[in-house]
């Protein structure tokens, strides 16, 4: 690995030089910047260019050997599920059967110091993967219990340097009629304590900035099971009266389907569509059995997608339509969903399979390096509303990752900006900078007691099992 010869600056201010390549996360021609240097100036990026000169006092970050991309914006993950990876019991389980006899089973033994631990271990995978900026979809709720744990994901992404989106989940409905909590003894929380504890994080931590760190977003866990219909016009209206956006999952499996129709006589997206939940400040999680009418309804409403699929494939739901949906004009973003369901927390892994699998579904210009890129960063920073994040350009933020492409797996990539996404894991991960500023440091969460960390998690496990 190519050591870190210097520092930013507390400021944030840094000159990034003689990267092999840099990847933009835009689109189009505007993808590549080529072998460019890269100036940043009080956390923004202020030039980009070839052998770009030294300012006095400039602090030089040496990219030889390495690419450059935009920081990845994961716009949707479950964050506690890093200390339920591999459950044997969900293994070989569809979505519903999974629901029940991994995730909501646990829920309950999730202590603060547990979800803490699992936090950090889902953050520090992240940040060693080149996200910068993770949508968490927290819906570790119950009546009475759980409101802390929106202050503890806050608090770990301050601690880490992370850009935190809390899309504040949960669910209201009796839990006979919710799929993970039928088989449980879990009580869903209230309408009032759901709304309360958004009107509480939204006063402590939301900012609306173009590059804010901390986001709150209204997020039921599922429309269509999370709460009875009446009250999703209600939610809509109370996200968007403080100008937050809303998310959810729709469309995971065939059954939501199957159940929409039967219960709603209707397809998932138009039962979105009658409470009031499309819109350019609405993106869904997965969308994996969209039909072309639910697709032409989410570009007219410019209504955006958190892709997710290798959960999708891990849980035998399908693969989205995707090329449909980008041709359509939808907004397209990735997320790796929960590691519970995914394994890996890695955006290079998501970006690596989203480019492979639609390929061998569709043909070889089903999708291209660049474009899964651009879904990754510039896409996610669309859906987030977060336009100051996702792409390297002068006036951007200083989010970006910088890999190390120097070992022998990349000898003979001719085209080395593409390697993270061609070759996959491993792919290591140098420096992440978030507006400026180190937060990975020679493979390093700066500040991170890993071995410390193991521990606490060795211990959590034990808790959770």
């Amino acid at each position: 690995m190519v050591p870190n010869t210097t520092t930013a600056t507390p400021s944030g201010d840094l000159l990034i030089r003689n990267a092999a390549a840099v990847m933009t996360g835009r689109a189009g021609n505007a993808a590549r910047a080529g072998a460019a240097d890269i100036r940043i100036r009080d956390g923004r990026i202020a030039e980009i260019g070839v052998s770009l000169q030294r300012h006095d006092g400039e602090p030089v970050l040496d990219a030889s050997g390495c690419v450059v991309y935009p920081g990845w914006v994961n716009t949707h993950h479950h964050l506690f599920q890093n200390l339920l990876k591999a459950v044997p019991s969900g293994m070989n389980a569809g979505l519903e059967q999974w629901l029940a006899s991994v995730a909501y089973p646990r829920l309950a033994r999730f202590t603060p110091e547990i979800f803490r631990t699992a936090v950090r271990l889902g953050m520090a995978e992240q940040l060693l993967s080149g996200t910068t900026t993770c949508a968490d979809h927290h819906y570790l709720y119950q009546h009475s219990h759980g409101a802390e744990t929106g202050d503890v994901l806050f608090e770990v992404a301050e601690e880490v340097g992370m850009r935190l989106v809390l899309c504040r989940g949960g669910a209201i409905q009796s839990a006979s009629d919710h799929p993970g909590m039928r088989e449980t003894a879990l009580v869903p929380e209230t309408l009032d304590e759901m709304l309360a504890d958004i009107e509480r994080l939204k006063a402590r931590y939301h900012d609306a900035s173009a590059d804010s760190l901390r986001r709150v977003v209204v997020a039921p866990t599922t429309p269509t099971f999370s709460l009875p219909a009446a009250l999703l016009r209600e939610l809509a209206a109370f996200g968007r009266s403080m100008d937050l956006r809303l998310h959810s999952h729709l469309s995971e499996t065939d059954t939501d389907v199957r159940f929409c129709r039967e219960k709603y006589h209707c397809t998932p997206v138009q039962f979105a569509a009658d409470h009031d939940w499309l819109g350019p400040d609405v993106w869904f999680a997965h969308l994996v059995t969209a039909d072309p009418e639910e697709i032409r309804m989410l570009a007219v409403t410019n209504t955006g997608m958190a892709h997710c699929p290798v959960s999708n494939a891990r849980l035998g739901c399908g693969i989205a339509p995707v090329r449909a949906m980008a041709d359509a004009g939808v907004p397209i973003s990735l997320g790796v969903d929960g590691a519970a369901s995914n394994e890996s927390g890695s955006m290079v892994h998501e970006a690596n399979f989203a480019w492979l699998v639609h390929r061998a579904m569709g043909g070889p210009a089903q999708t291209r390096v660049e474009e899964v890129i651009h879904w990754g960063t510039a896409g996610g920073a669309q859906v987030l509303g977060l336009p100051a994040i996702g792409t390297l350009a002068p006036g951007q933020s200083g989010d970006l990752v910088i890999y190390d492409v120097g070992g022998l797996r990349f000898h003979g990539i001719h085209d080395i900006g593409t390697a993270p996404v061609v070759a996959g894991e491993p792919t290591p991960v140098r420096d992440v900078l978030v507006r400026g500023r180190q937060v990975v440091r020679d493979g390093a969460v700066v500040g991170l007691d890993l071995e410390k960390l193991r521990n606490e998690a060795r211990r959590a496990l034990a808790e959770v099992e």
